[in-house]
């Protein structure tokens, strides 16, 4: 028998790496030791910041190329890296770096960004929390979606994708429990990018699935 789905929330607790880099020869260096969770936070820890980010940068360090070093160019290289594409970690670090040795190779100096701008390696702890009662059936889940927290979109479409065994969210592994019944609903479900869109975007993409497909 298919168990309940739990809705759950999240909350991130940051903890500083005390590493830092004002020039992209610093930033390869520390970019090469930092631990995966480092690297995960800061393509994905934005989402549940209250500080504003501009939306065209997704992610820390496309964020920090632009502001920081003002170098357009590597901030376009950077701004495109979808981290959904690489499964594991390591591979997006290998990514990362190699965008980064290209552009050392291309400047003839190197730019060094005010001191205030300098980047702080972050990591950060996962806390989550039951939120409100179990759902029993897909059709019950439709009438739970909208009203989901920001940070239970987080935590069950986009966490989800490193800590479950096939790299897809809590809602498609948890519909694929009832059988061949919602599997193109599951299907179109992880045809979702989360990368590219707001956690409200993502939330109405589901909300609009389940109204569809139930």
């Amino acid at each position: 028998m298919t168990e309940p789905f739990q809705p759950k929330d999240c909350n991130l607790s940051l903890i500083s790496m005390g590493k830092t880099a004002e020039n992209l020869v610093e930033m390869r260096d520390q970019f090469q030791k930092i631990p995966t969770s480092s690297i995960y936070y800061h393509f994905w820890g934005g989402r549940l910041r209250l500080s504003f980010v501009h939306p065209e940068y997704h992610n820390d360090f496309a964020h920090w190329a632009h502001f920081a070093l003002h170098d357009e160019i590597l901030t376009e290289r950077l701004a495109i890296v979808d981290p959904t594409e690489y499964p594991e970690v390591e591979e997006l670090r290998k990514k990362v770096l190699e965008i980064i040795e290209a552009r050392i190779g291309e400047v003839d100096s190197t730019i060094w960004c005010h001191t205030e701008w300098k980047f702080h390696f972050l990591r950060s702890i996962i806390i989550v929390s039951n939120m409100g009662a179990p759902v029993n059936n897909p059709p019950e889940l439709k009438g739970v979606l909208p009203r989901l927290t920001h940070t239970s979109v987080f935590y069950h479409f986009i966490d989800a994708r490193r800590r479950t065994p096939n790299r897809i969210d809590d809602f498609s592994t948890w519909l694929s429990t009832f059988g061949s019944d919602y599997e193109d609903l599951s299907k179109k479900i992880q045809l979702i990018d989360p990368y590219f869109l707001s956690l409200s975007e993502i939330r109405e993409k589901l909300v609009e699935l389940l109204i569809e497909n139930l």
